[in-house]
């Protein structure tokens, strides 16, 4: 069986594509615009964006796993959420249909259902609230048609809410190197939930849907239970030995601080920690309903709290 994954030099990818080089009968080749430090054999430099290289990568591919996109709440200009996510969305089908590949398992995000929507199952209509949540969206419809039209086809999506773990550098990190380096302050009362998943918990999930039989498929995916956002804070002081504190910025404080920063951004070009949508998003309750995912036949090999211990120790407990 040959896999090809998008996006596998990334986060999560590099995990999976270490998942995948186990198994035995399986040819990988990785297709990413930025060089695999682990896998560079198997790596082909090139951008979703190209139709031509995406139809030659994937010759006599069986399986895609489409990871690719544009994913920061930074990222600049905005129109490279449309040009990636949804027109690499778009070249990843050409290409499927030039070369037969019927079997595509596509990481769309949480994202769509919007903040603040309680704890959405798969069925919630979707009510993205930036460009990166609407640009996902709009590739899950590119799939879903490409489904349709195709006969003996299988498709999976998979929302994930937020991944984290070692290696990452993302709001996840942003936040526990705030509270190691004694910069955190809690925006809001911190009871608000929040919806995780860890990456050796995701791209375990991942894997198991290399075998999945033709047919349409929609997961969410978060490691349960949900914490709060207190909970998150108070494991990272507890795994670093620090200190606890009270206290506490009201939220609409911390949003008018976070569009001061972008504005500077703006201004200057320089990228801050705290941004609107940051404290937006740290704020809400992001919570999501992944039972579809847990009673699909899959039991996550890492709890949600040894997943953010694993990452506090690996990225600020053993350097």
């Amino acid at each position: 069986m040959k896999v090809l994954v998008t996006g596998g030099s990334g986060f999560i990818g590099t995990r999976l594509l270490s998942l995948l080089s186990e198994l035995q009968g399986i040819e990988l080749l990785n297709f990413d615009k930025v060089k695999s430090d682990k896998f560079p054999e198997i790596t082909t430099l090139a951008d979703v964006r190209d139709l031509n290289a995406l139809i030659e990568a994937t010759k006599n591919v069986d399986v895609i796993y489409n990871l690719a996109a544009e994913h920061a709440d930074n990222v600049t200009p905005l129109s490279l959420y449309e040009e990636v996510n949804v027109g690499g969305a778009e070249n990843i089908i050409k290409a499927a249909k030039a070369n037969n590949v019927k079997h595509i398992v596509f990481t769309s995000s949480v994202a769509i259902y919007g903040l603040n929507r309680g704890t959405p199952d798969e069925k919630l209509d979707p009510q993205p609230f930036n460009e990166y949540g609407r640009t996902k969206l709009a590739a899950e419809k590119i799939f879903d048609q490409w489904h349709a039209e195709t006969e003996g086809a299988t498709l999976i999506t998979i929302r994930p809410a937020v991944v984290f773990g070692e290696n990452n550098r993302g709001n996840v990190y942003n936040l526990i190197n705030q509270i190691v380096s004694g910069r955190f302050v809690m925006i809001g009362n911190g009871q608000n939930c929040k919806s995780m998943g860890y990456v050796g918990n995701v791209a375990e999930f991942l894997k198991q849907q290399l075998d999945k039989k033709p047919g349409y498929y929609v997961y969410n995916y978060a490691d349960k239970p949900d914490l709060s956002s207190q909970e998150i804070v108070d494991i990272v002081r507890e795994e670093m030995g620090l200190q606890s504190s009270s206290l506490k910025i009201p939220y609409s404080v911390g949003l008018l601080g976070g569009y001061a920063l972008d504005a500077v951004s703006k201004i200057t070009g320089k990228k801050f920690p705290v941004s609107a949508v940051r404290v937006q998003k740290f704020c809400a309750d992001t919570t999501i309903n992944s039972s579809a995912a847990m009673t699909s036949g899959f039991t996550p090999p890492y709890s949600l709290e040894d997943g953010l211990r694993n990452m506090v120790k690996h990225e600020f407990k053993l350097k």
